[in-house]
């Protein structure tokens, strides 16, 4: 594997880098280790990890508030699912803080909006490529919606027909959606790499270690689940125990040692 040329300065010179970073085999049960060292890294950050919680907490009461006025079970649906599609681009802010964790800094929610400017332009490809594909699954939900049944004598049946086929069409952008995100946002928070290398090197790494990977996804949705039974509540402290465990994620999965880190904060 060639060694990386930056001579001290930002301009990398690409043709010296792999085409992806390479994946480790990892153990199956790996999510259980990544959650609780996201847990620890909540410990030491928080009240920077709750605010960042908090702030995303507010952001799904106004995006339920929407869907309340429009009185739409499909723009719920959309809305919700939105809000997952989208978790791995709001979590930024907790990989860095689990960055500086990482460096032994003490934490600070300026260095995250200091990250947050300097990937900008990354991250905004990687907003307008999910939301493309959110785009494309509001189009499919509300496709989907034809198959609800409004008939007063509807049965179980009629509602299991609509429920399967939106949890099959829904479980297919989801996939693609974790496998697109699950690495690629830390990647380019610590490295110098594009988005592209990202997004490859992410779906790589998920469907080489496919098991843990599951394992992973698995947990992910239950935290999900448990936060819309405490009315979104729960996400204040979920969602940043996510965020900083996805960043572990990544650091026990990719070998991204070929690419050059960013400045040191």
């Amino acid at each position: 594997m060639a060694t990386p040329i930056n001579n001290g300065s930002d301009k990398i010179n690409s043709d010296e880098l792999p085409f992806i970073a390479p994946s480790r085999t990892i153990p199956r049960r790996s999510a259980f280790h990544w959650l609780q060292k996201g847990y620890e890294d909540y410990m030491i950050a928080p009240i920077q990890s709750s605010v960042y919680g908090f702030v995303i907490t507010v952001f799904v009461y106004l995006l339920a508030s929407m869907a309340y006025v429009y009185g739409s079970l499909p723009f719920l649906l959309i809305l919700g699912s939105g809000v997952m599609f989208l978790g791995p681009v709001l979590a930024f802010g907790l990989y860095s803080i689990s960055r500086q964790i990482d460096k032994g800094l003490e934490p600070k929610l300026g260095y995250c909006l200091r990250d947050g400017k300097r990937h900008f332009g990354n991250e905004m490809v990687f907003a307008i490529l999910l939301l493309v594909v959110f785009l494309v699954w509001g189009r499919a939900a509300s496709i989907i919606h034809i198959f609800f049944p409004t008939q007063t004598d509807a049965t179980i049946a009629d509602y299991a027909l609509f429920f399967g086929i939106g949890s099959t069409v829904g479980s297919f952008f989801m996939a693609l959606i974790f496998m697109v995100s699950a690495f690629s946002l830390p990647m380019f928070m610590d490295k110098k790499a594009d988005v592209i290398t990202a997004v490859i090197t992410s779906i790589n790494a998920v469907l080489h270690n496919k098991i843990a990977l599951l394992v992973w996804a698995s947990l992910i949705f239950a935290a999900l689940i448990i936060s819309m039974l405490t009315f979104f509540t729960g996400l204040i402290v979920i969602f940043p125990i996510l965020g900083h465990a996805t960043w572990h994620a990544y650091k026990a999965t990719i070998d991204s040692s070929a690419w050059p880190d960013h400045e040191s904060l």
